[in-house]
């Protein structure tokens, strides 16, 4: 039998060992695959916001939450007198309900006229009146998934309003908002004279990092976001989502490797004699190691793909959570994969090393003494 038969043969007549082991690191990756994608995605989510604008960079007012920044127009019309600065438009942007599949819609509200700075195009009939409380405008992946069309209407709060137009956003998370005239979501909620982010576009020629510093001297209860790591700035959110994701990994990694190193550990003390035998026979110090490390590398590949098998399973069942749904757009990407690839390696390695390394070093008389 070859030696890679040997370590098959190993972990295949010890099937209970094998599973607990291999149901250890699948557990971690779980963790590490939903948690990932969930950070992932939030964080795509919360950042979309403000990239739904055409704009350099978005100016929010520094708070805990980016929903809960408001603006005032006075400090709007400031804005606009900033040295580089082209144009600011205002948009107010809240949540709402409008069914179990969609509990948490986007709602902009915008000016008419800003629509187009703003990078709004329509596909489908007019723009809304800038003063019609019951006009209302919806992108085109909402309008889809809604299965409205011009001309239909819609109910949300106790209120009938009709689709007068069908739009598209250079960013496609605006794809799945709702437009209202900036009046009438203003006084539906109470906040006259009042947008929750500014949308700024610079002068031809002039540096957006120059004038988002500029403007950050300037205006200090506010600032400007040109990127993920400024909005950090605005918005806890995106610290609190990295911070969790951290502290689970670190948890998921403490149970997976305390289960490979029991279960290994057991094993060591069961194949005492064995180990024993090997070395009589003259198998080196090094072979006996990578014997025992590469049949719990066997395990936790296997335990690898259980465990992403479980993380797709968990993100389905995430992403049907109603708190969740409507913010959470499941991304998949390569370093979620990489994370869960690495974390599975060094789970096997530290659980399996201390195990290895006893083996490795049993005095063969005193093994098969006991």
């Amino acid at each position: 039998m070859t030696f890679l038969g040997l370590i098959g043969h190993n972990v295949w007549s010890r099937k209970l060992r094998s599973v607990f082991t291999g149901l250890a690191v699948a557990i971690g990756v779980m963790a590490i695959l939903a948690l990932g994608v969930l950070t992932t995605s939030l964080k795509a989510t919360a950042t979309s916001i403000l990239q739904v604008g055409d704009a350099d960079f978005t100016i929010a007012q520094k708070s805990g939450d980016i929903l809960s920044s408001s603006i005032s127009d006075a400090d709007l019309e400031q804005m606009r007198q900033v040295p580089g600065v082209a144009e600011v438009v205002g948009a107010l942007i809240v949540t709402d309900r409008y069914d179990s599949d969609h509990p948490g819609v986007i709602e902009v509200g915008l000016a008419p006229e800003a629509q187009g700075p703003f990078g709004v195009v329509i596909l489908d009939g007019r723009s809304y009146t800038a003063d019609s409380p019951d006009e209302i405008m919806l992108g085109a992946v909402l309008a889809q998934q809604l299965h409205k069309s011009v001309g239909d209407t819609l109910s949300m709060g106790g209120k009938t309003r009709q689709v007068v137009g069908i739009y598209r956003t250079n960013v496609s998370f605006g794809n799945s908002t709702m437009m209202w005239p900036l009046v009438a979501l203003q006084n539906e909620n109470q906040l006259t004279g009042q947008v929750t982010l500014g949308f700024a576009k610079v002068t031809p020629g002039s540096d957006p990092a120059a004038v988002a510093d500029a403007f950050n001297q300037r205006f200090l209860q506010y600032t400007a976001i040109r990127s993920a790591q400024d909005y950090g700035r605005a918005d806890r959110t995106l610290v609190l989502i990295g911070a969790a994701n951290t502290g689970g990994t670190i948890l998921a990694g403490v149970i997976a490797i305390s289960g490979v190193l029991n279960t290994t550990l057991l094993s060591f003390f069961e194949r005492t004699r064995e180990f024993g035998v090997l070395r009589s026979i003259g198998w080196t110090r090094r072979r006996i190691l990578f014997l025992v490390i590469g049949e719990a590398s066997v395990v936790g590949l296997l335990g690898l793909i259980v465990g992403l098998f479980l993380g797709w399973v968990a993100v389905n069942v995430l992403q049907r959570l109603e708190t969740l749904r409507g913010y959470f757009d499941p991304t998949y990407d390569s370093q979620v994969f990489t994370r869960a690839l690495v974390f599975a390696f060094v789970v096997v390695l530290m659980g399996a090393i201390y195990p290895a390394v006893r083996a490795a070093f049993l005095s063969p008389v005193e093994a098969l003494r006991e």
